[in-house]
C-alpha cells in the first residue's frame, strides 16, 4: 500500500536531517536553502512492540514488519505558488503525498542561517500555509471556469460541484485551509477530484534543541498555541539528537544516551506512529511457524480488502477470514488455546478488519 508522507518545511528547519534518520536515506544536508532538488522517497519500517510479543510466542523463521514511505520535500520559500525557488516542482511533490509533516524551526543557532533571518516558527508556518492555500486557489479558479458553463446548461451534477467549488474559493479566500472544512459523503468524491494540497491531513513537528527535547521551550508553546483549534498533533523532536542516536554503535550506548536526555525512546519511533496513524492506517497480523508479518489496510476496510493486500487473488477468491485478536491471543498463548476459549471467529466479506486482529484467510482461485 502506497501511501506516503511529505515532509515540507521552509529551508533550513531540519527536513533532510529527520529524513535521514527515519530511513538511513543519505540525503543531502547542508546550510544553504534548495540542498534537495529532487524529493528523496525512503520506505521505513513501523516500530510495533506487538512484533516482539508475537515473536515471543509463535517463534517463527522471520518477523516482517508493515512500512510506509516518507518523501522529502525541498524547502518552499515565500512565492512558491508563483513558481519562485523552483516552487511548481516542489507542489507537484506535496500533490503526490497523502499526508504532510510540517517541520518548524523551534531552536536558535546563528551558525544555521535562518532564510528569512530569524527564529519565529508561526511566521514559517503562515508562509507555508498561504503558499499552499494560494495554490489551492489557483487549482480551484480553473475548475470554477471548466465547470461554469455545464452548471448553466442546466447539469444537476455540475451545478453542485460549482457551489462546492465556490464554498471552497471562499474559504480559501478566507486564509484557511480546506482541511478545517466538512464534506458530506456526496461532495467528498467532487473534492478528491480537485487533488487539493491543503486538504491533506498535517501533523506539526517542532524541531528543538537538545535542551528542549524532553519539556519544548517557548516556540513550541507558540506553535501549540497557533494550532490548537486545528486538530492537528505537535510532536516536539531534536532532528540533530536523532542523528547522533543513530551514529552510535550499540543498543547499550543508545539506551544510556536517551536516559540522559530523559527519553524512553527514539523521537523518530513516535513519529512514524504518529505518521501512520495521520494516514488513516490499521495493522493487521499474520502468524505462523514459518512468519510473523505485520500487514497494513486503511481504516474501515473489509476481509476481502485486507487478504487482497497479501495478493489480488486472495481477494478475488475470498471465502472467510479466521480472527483472533491481538490480546486474546497474548492471554492465551496460541491458537489453539483461542480456540479452546472460544476466542477464534470466522468472519466473512463484510467483516470490518480492526487494528492488531491475528487473521488466515480462505480463498478459491
Amino acid at each position: 500500500m502506497a501511501l506516503k508522507c511529505g515532509i515540507v518545511g521552509l529551508p533550513n528547519v531540519g527536513k533532510s536531517t529527520l529524513f535521514n534518520c527515519l530511513s538511513n536515506a543519505k540525503a543531502q544536508s547542508a546550510n544553504y536553502p534548495f540542498c534537495t532538488i529532487e524529493p528523496n522517497v525512503g520506505t521505513i519500517s513501523v516500530p510495533d512492540p506487538r512484533l516482539e510479543k508475537l515473536e515471543e510466542l509463535v517463534k517463527p523463521e522471520r518477523v516482517v514488519p508493515t512500512t510506509m514511505e516518507i518523501v522529502d520535500i525541498a524547502g518552499l520559500v515565500k512565492g512558491a505558488s508563483k513558481g519562485e525557488g523552483l516552487g511548481n516542482q516542489f507542489l507537484a511533490n506535496i500533490r503526490e503525498t497523502d499526508a504532510i509533516i510540517h517541520v518548524l524551526r523551534c531552536f536558535e543557532n546563528d551558525n544555521i542561517v535562518h532564510v528569512d533571518g530569524s527564529v519565529d516558527p508561526i511566521r514559517d508556518k503562515e508562509v507555508i500555509d498561504y503558499e499552499l492555500q494560494l495554490k489551492d486557489l489557483e487549482t480551484v479558479e480553473k475548475r470554477l471556469n471548466g465547470l461554469a458553463r455545464a452548471a448553466k446548461s442546466g447539469d444537476k451534477e455540475a451545478k453542485r460541484a460549482f457551489e462546492l467549488a465556490e464554498k471552497i474559493k471562499n474559504h480559501l479566500e478566507s486564509g484557511e485551509s480546506v482541511r478545517s472544512m466538512e464534506f458530506d459523503e456526496n461532495e467528498w468524491p467532487h473534492v478528491n477530484e480537485l487533488q487539493l494540497i491543503t486538504v491533506k491531513p498535517v501533523l506539526y513537528l517542532c524541531n528543538v534543541d537538545e535542551s528542549s527535547v524532553k519539556d519544548g521551550n517557548k516556540f513550541v508553546d507558540q506553535v501549540k498555541e497557533a494550532v490548537k483549534d486545528e486538530e492537528a498533533e505537535v510532536l516536539v523532536i531534536g532532528a540533530q539528537i536523532e542523528a547522533d542516536i543513530i551514529e552510535l554503535d550499540t543498543f547499550e550506548e543508545r539506551q544510556m544516551f536517551m536516559e540522559e536526555l530523559g527519553l524512553t525512546e527514539p523521537g523518530v519511533n513516535r513519529l512514524i506512529r504518529s505518521a501512520y496513524k495521520l494516514l488513516d492506517l490499521d495493522t493487521y497480523f499474520t502468524a505462523g511457524v514459518k512468519e510473523v508479518r505485520a500487514w497494513t489496510v486503511l481504516k474501515g476496510s473489509t476481509a476481502p480488502q485486507a487478504a487482497g493486500v497479501i495478493h489480488s487473488d486472495f481477494e478475488k477468491g475470498f471465502i472467510r477470514a479466521e480472527v483472533m485478536k491481538y490480546e486474546d491471543f497474548v492471554k492465551y498463548g496460541s491458537e489453539a488455546a483461542c480456540k479452546e476459549a472460544g476466542k477464534f471467529g470466522i468472519e466473512g466479506k463484510e467483516y470490518i478488519v480492526q487494528d492488531g486482529d491475528i487473521m488466515h484467510f480462505r480463498f478459491n482461485v
